[in-house]
């Protein structure tokens, strides 16, 4: 049984360094991207100080269909171009949202999330494979570093994938 390690540091950068280490040891040899995507999903939720929500919405060719996660139950299905996750989709670049409602378009699945980031998950062949969402109850909860942070883990993810 794999146990994430604690992370004792205020320091983002050496957060998302460490975790990125962890996400990589998690999936390690595992192709399977439910599997893969599941305990992602779980270590992020784990080990990111203060979400409320961590998770995948996959793309089926026509919209976002939600799919692991860690948190409440969720919106199911998310059109292209509508609220964060449906933009990140769209313009293929992460959406860093510090108060969710500022967002015009905001697609409120639990009215206890107030800052989200979401980053596009886009297969080496340029093609949609989905968004990575997190969602968090404190306004102001994601920033830069944690853009790049989340990033880092995404392209973790996105190596599994044959």
């Amino acid at each position: 049984m794999y146990e994430a390690k604690a992370i004792a540091t205020d320091d983002k950068a050496a957060l998302y360094a460490e975790l990125v280490q962890q996400a990589e040891g998690l999936m390690h040899g595992e192709s399977n991207p439910v599997a893969n995507a599941a305990n992602f999903a779980a270590l992020v939720y784990d080990v990111v100080p203060d979400l409320n929500w961590a998770g995948f919405y996959l793309f089926d060719g026509t919209e976002l269909v939600v799919g692991p996660f860690q948190g409440k139950p969720a919106c199911i299905r998310i059109a292209i171009g509508r609220g964060v996750c449906g933009t990140a989709a769209a313009t293929r670049e992460t959406q860093v949202v510090r108060d969710v409602n500022a967002f015009a378009g905001h697609i409120a699945c639990d009215a206890a999330s107030n800052a989200e980031i979401v980053v596009p998950l886009v297969k080496a062949d340029g093609s949609l494979y989905g968004v990575w969402d997190v969602d968090s109850p404190s306004v102001g909860r994601f920033d830069d570093e944690d853009r790049k942070g989340m990033e880092a883990l995404c392209a973790v993810f996105m190596k599994t994938l044959v």
